[in-house]
């Protein structure tokens, strides 16, 4: 596809359904495939060199931003000859999205850890009063590692997967006067759909039987300190320090919802990308390795350690580093060792943008009249995701064992045993019960 058509972000008459996922097949592995490399490569010069030096990226204090934070800290980005890249904290994510629309030119930013769903809703102006802003995602940068928590008005209950007992307790306190609130922090977002899907599942509307509200991520554990949301959905370390100031607790940590689930993504600017390929092949090397640095298991320590700065989360330790190793206090006395569902970078391709995963997005946020019914889902992702700029920085890494075999993971089966298959997008929303479309 040449650079004109990637930028035609056209809304068609085709269903949601001719938004099927291009290819079948499973790409993903099993741990043998996925081992941490230990020989990056060496960066590069001459004609190779980056356009340009210089990129500033958004982050907002969650820690599937460590990708990013790492590649700054250990000196990956200056290795690769991006020796002038800012890594810039965000207020909230539609500061990103303010930023990125303006882009460095205009005093923003180039690119941004970001949650998954959004590179397509500014492309498409929905979340920028109509402005089309092209973008492109060109890695994953982490799979997992979210929380779905309830204030401690809950407690009692001890809700967990099955949403299904609050449904009456919502109806009851509704009908008392009371409004109830789910927070996530962008519509349309990832903590939007993952919120929205475990109530659903439940039974409870989240459009009709309550409010959901936008809190940004370092406001959520303050916001359910004053009573301001019954439940929320954010990323880690804010549902660990949830349960740590025991305010809250948490019903589950979102890859019990989904294994392996995409989250966050590297999302840039598609202008500075075609503008600057090389300057963007040596920021996906950096972020790469940086994805490497964070999912050695004896780096662990040292990454929180370098999170919980003052200049970057400026959180305690403690509320950042067990999530991190995978150890769930769940704040109802129950405390589990799940190793599998901790916050993944680099391991089971956890730094590859499958496509397949951002049609499932594209298909939610139709499910929820985020997006229009009629969106071209399979033009839209042929558009945004770059995964052959990630192909040609893994070879340029020689990380080609990294590389699935399809940009497509296959079928996902969630939690309550409802699967999603990629190649019939229309399939999985006739199965859904609470919908829009």
């Amino acid at each position: 596809m040449t650079r004109i058509n990637r930028r035609k972000f056209l809304i068609t008459s085709g269903a949601a359904a001719t938004g099927a996922v291009l290819l079948h097949g499973c790409g993903q592995g099993g741990p043998d495939q996925a081992k941490t490399p230990t020989s990056p490569a060496a960066p590069a010069s001459g004609g190779e060199a980056p356009e340009t030096p210089t990129a500033k990226l958004g982050f907002i204090a969650l820690t599937d931003s460590a990708p990013l934070v790492i590649a700054k800290e250990k000196g990956f980005f200056d290795k690769y000859g991006m020796t002038d890249v800012s890594v810039e904290k965000q207020a909230s994510w539609g500061t990103t999205r303010d930023n990125l629309v303006l882009g460095s030119a205009g005093g923003g930013i180039d690119g941004a850890h970001i949650l998954t769903p959004m590179p397509y809703l500014i492309s498409q102006g929905i979340v920028t009063d109509g402005k089309k802003v092209p973008m492109y995602i060109l890695a994953r940068l982490n799979t997992n590692g979210q929380g779905i928590s309830l204030s401690n008005d809950y407690l009692d209950l001890k809700i967990g997967l099955d949403s299904s007992p609050l449904k009456s307790v919502f109806a009851k306190r509704k009908a008392a006067g009371k409004e109830i609130k789910a927070a996530m922090t962008f519509p349309g977002g990832t903590h939007d759909m993952w919120i929205r899907y475990w109530l659903a599942a439940g039974g409870i509307d989240p459009d009709k039987d309550i409010s959901t509200i936008v809190v940004p991520p370092p406001q959520m554990v303050a916001n359910v300190k004053v009573g301001n949301m019954d439940a929320f959905c954010v990323g880690e370390p804010w549902p660990l320090q949830t349960v740590n100031q025991k305010i809250g607790y948490n019903a589950l940590t979102t890859g019990e919802l989904w294994r392996d689930h995409p989250e966050k993504a590297l999302g840039m600017r598609a202008e500075w990308v075609d503008q600057n390929p090389k300057a963007t092949k040596a920021l996906l090397m950096a972020t790469m390795e940086g994805a490497m640095w964070c999912s050695k298991p004896e780096n662990k320590e040292e990454m929180c350690q370098i999170l919980s700065q003052r200049a970057w989360f400026n959180v305690p330790f403690a509320d950042i580093i067990d999530r991190s190793k995978g150890k769930f206090d769940y704040g109802t006395g129950q405390v589990k060792e799940l190793p599998d569902l901790q916050q993944k970078y680099w391991d089971d391709y956890a730094s590859y943008p499958f496509k397949s995963h951002d049609l499932w997005f594209l298909t939610e946020n139709i499910r929820w009249g985020k997006l229009p019914a009629e969106t071209d889902t399979k033009a839209l992702v042929a558009a945004v995701n770059r995964e052959d700029l990630w192909r040609e920085a893994a070879q340029a890494l020689g990380q080609e064992a990294m590389i699935p075999k399809s940009p497509s993971r296959g079928v996902e089966t969630f939690f309550d045993g409802i699967k999603f298959d990629p190649e019939n997008p229309s399939a999985y929303l006739s199965s859904l019960k609470i919908k829009r479309v």
